[in-house]
Formats: structure tokens, C-alpha cells, sequence
């Protein structure tokens, strides 16, 4: 709107400058034109204006029509200005008259033209307008095809994008309520058996149909058992949902993994060697120190490490090695075991919660199948990354990197 205002303004003024400076023009003939000025400039715009005023009460604003009327006033502007000062100039009214008929062939001419114009810029919208209305009616593959080399093309290839997004939103926004109901189903299920069991033993003891000593202690070492997974089950949801939610509130600092490796497999030692597994650790002098929460990156260890000897069997072995990867830039941690290898479509699914691979693997049939999420869940919190490579026959490999 500046802009106007300022251009309506200089415009006289400018043209009377040149007229002064230019032409030489004497201060009759310049108070002549700065009133043919002023006169067709008036009535231009408020022409021009009741036009578009006109067109908004018939429904008739289109773009096409804006441009038209763009067109249509710069030539009236034209027209009126020659006619008013050229036409008293002229002594012959046959010249009067040809000037006349030139000026309205160039008028159609122009009109002509800027109608070509805006349909070409119409006819994009159209095509804008028209795929806006398909994929609301559900035709969510519908994309807009301009090709205009303008900004409605922007303004297309920004609403493709647009309709991209939303599209993958939508697929995992699905993905996701599907994963949601068979979490909810899984964890039922998880929670379910400790609690019929563990029901089903205190009644036996209860009701007196289990009286003798010895079983007795028997079941309640087993209701024991039962109630501390379940509620190692309840404590792996609860971070689990942490991780997930990012409501986080860990306290980073330099640690040492060499020491974890070696609390880790001390600690893991007892376990390993009642399932005839041997562990091992090889840590390079240069990996220490690394920022991480200590406690955390231990629980991964311990996670990924447990989870290797369950599936591992007597006489092989486990080795847990770390180095630097990536030009110093990160640490790496390796646990490679000699088990039997995961089959080639439960790779992609390993680290979801309450996955399971081949039931024949777990050896002891242990665990809810959160220890992998909530590994990935805190080395990602890390700004780290983990992975698996593993071959059915040939053992497994699960890493996971630090940055330093």
C-alpha cells in the first residue's frame, strides 16, 4: 500500500519534471499537464476500483479478472492522457481520428495479452485447487503437476510436500496405534502369568490343599520368584515409557568403560559359568574416558550381555571388546557371542518392545522381551546408535557407539 501511494504521487511529479527539464515545456503548458495528470489519474483508479468493487458483489473477483483490470487501466491511463493532450495539437481531425483507432488496437492487443497472462496463472491454481479437493475427498496419492517456473509452482511443489508429510503422519500415526494395541496385549499377557500363578499357589496353600512343609516353602519360593519378575517387568515399563516420553533427567559425566566391561562380566561371571559359557573382555587404553551416565550405559552392558548368554549354548563364549570408531569421534562396544545366530526376518525387529525371536533360542525362556528397547532406548538418549549383525549357525553381534 506504501508503495502505491508513493508511485501515485511521483508519478505526475516525475512526468512534469521531464516535461520542465526535457521539453522545455513554458508554465502554461506544464499547469496543463499537471491537471490532464492529476484529471486521468483520478479517474483511473477510482474506475478501476469501482470495477473490482463490482466484481466482489457479483462473485466475478477472480485472479484473471484482476489482471484483465491491471492491463485495462494502465492502457485508459494511457489512452486518456494522449487523447487529452495530444488530440487540441492536432490540426487535422483525420490525424485525431487515426491516433484514436491505433490506440485501440493496441488496447485489444494488450487486453488480449494479459488475458493469455492470467489464464496461464488461473489455469495452475485450478489445477491447485483441484487436487486440494481430492485428496480432501480421501485420494491421498493425488499430488499437484504445475509446471510454471513461478511462484505457483513454489506454492504447488510446498503443498506436494505438505501432502507428503501429512501422508507419513499418517502412516505412523496407524503404525503406531497398532503397535500401541499389541503392547497393550503383550503386557496383559506378561502380567497376566506371574498373577495367575502366583494366585494359584498362595489358594493351594490357603485352602489347605497343599500342607506339607517342604512344598509348602516350595510354593512360596516359587510366588517369590513370580512377584520379583513382575516387578522387574512393572520397573522395565516404567523406563521404558521414560525413554519413549524423552523425560529424561540423567546426570552425564567422563566414566571409564573399561571399568563397566569388567563389573559387568565380573558381575555376569556366576551365571555365564553355570550355563557352561565363557566370557571374556578386551577394552583398547584409548577409549576411556567417555561422557555417559554410568549407571545407564551398564544396564545396556548388562542387558545385551545376559541376553547373549541366554542364547548361547554350553561351551561357547561371549566376548565383549571396545574401541574407537569413527576417527576417535565415538566409542564402540562389541558383545559377540558363538550361539546359534538369529534368523534373517527377526534382525529388523530385535530392539521393539516385547519382541521375541524363535522361541527354540531362549534357553531359559526368561524375560519379557524389553531388555533390547530399553537398550536402544538409552544408548539413543546417549546420542548414540545400536545395531545387530548376526548370520543363523554363525553367532550374533550386538554393538552399540558413544560419542566422546
Amino acid at each position: 500500500m506504501i508503495l502505491f501511494v508513493i508511485l501515485w504521487i511521483s508519478a505526475p511529479l516525475s512526468a512534469l519534471a521531464l516535461a520542465a527539464f526535457w521539453l522545455q515545456a513554458p508554465p502554461g503548458d506544464l499547469q496543463f499537464l499537471a491537471q490532464t495528470f492529476v484529471l486521468s489519474e483520478v479517474l483511473s483508479i477510482a474506475l478501476g476500483w469501482a470495477i473490482y468493487r463490482l466484481g466482489l458483489r457479483l462473485g466475478l473477483a477472480s485472479v484473471q479478472l484482476k489482471i484483465v483490470l491491471t492491463f485495462a487501466l494502465g492502457l485508459g491511463v494511457t489512452l486518456l492522457n494522449i487523447l487529452f493532450v495530444s488530440v487540441p495539437m492536432f490540426i487535422s481531425a483525420h490525424d485525431s481520428g487515426l491516433l484514436v483507432i491505433l490506440l485501440f488496437f493496441a488496447m485489444l492487443v494488450a487486453l488480449g495479452f494479459g488475458h493469455l497472462m492470467s489464464r496461464s496463472i488461473t489455469s495452475n491454481l485450478e489445477q491447485l485447487a483441484h487436487a486440494a479437493k481430492k485428496i480432501a475427498a480421501g485420494e491421498r496419492n493425488t499430488r499437484a503437476q504445475v509446471h510454471s517456473g513461478d511462484e505457483v509452482e513454489q506454492v504447488a511443489n510446498a503443498f506436494n510436500q505438505m501432502v507428503q508429510q501429512l501422508d507419513e503422519m499418517h502412516t505412523r500415526e496407524k503404525e503406531l496405534e497398532e503397535a500401541r494395541r499389541s503392547l497393550v496385549a503383550m503386557v496383559s499377557h506378561d502380567l497376566r502369568t506371574p498373577l495367575t500363578s502366583s494366585r494359584a499357589m498362595i489358594e493351594a496353600i490357603n485352602d489347605g490343599v497343599v500342607t506339607d512343609e517342604a512344598m509348602v516353602r516350595r510354593y512360596l519360593a516359587l510366588t517369590q520368584t513370580e512377584l520379583v519378575n513382575l516387578s522387574r517387568l512393572v520397573d522395565d515399563l516404567f523406563e521404558l515409557t521414560q525413554l519413549d516420553a524423552g523425560a529424561l533427567n540423567w546426570k552425564m559425566e567422563p566414566g571409564s568403560l573399561r571399568d563397566l566391561i569388567s563389573d559387568t562380566l565380573e558381575t555376569l561371571r556366576v551365571q555365564a559359568e553355570t550355563q557352561g559359557v565363557q566370557l571374556s573382555g578386551v577394552v583398547e587404553p584409548t577409549v576411556d574416558p567417555v561422557r555417559m551416565n554410568s549407571f545407564k550405559i551398564q544396564r545396556v552392558l548388562s542387558n545385551l550381555v545376559q541376553n547373549a548368554i541366554r542364547h548361547t549354548p554350553m561351551g561357547g563364549n561371549i566376548s565383549v571388546r571396545a574401541q574407537l570408531d569413527e576417527g576417535g569421534q565415538k566409542a564402540k562396544v562389541e558383545i559377540v557371542d558363538s550361539g546359534d545366530g538369529i534368523a534373517l526376518n527377526d534382525l529388523p525387529h530385535l530392539f521393539e518392545p516385547f519382541y521375541r525371536s524363535e522361541k527354540s533360542r531362549a534357553r531359559d525362556g526368561s524375560g519379557a522381551g524389553l531388555g533390547l528397547a530399553i537398550a536402544r532406548g538409552i544408548v539413543e538418549a546417549h546420542g548414540g546408535q545400536v545395531g545387530v549383525t548376526s548370520k543363523l549357525g554363525a553367532g550374533s553381534r550386538f554393538w552399540f557407539t558413544l560419542p566422546r
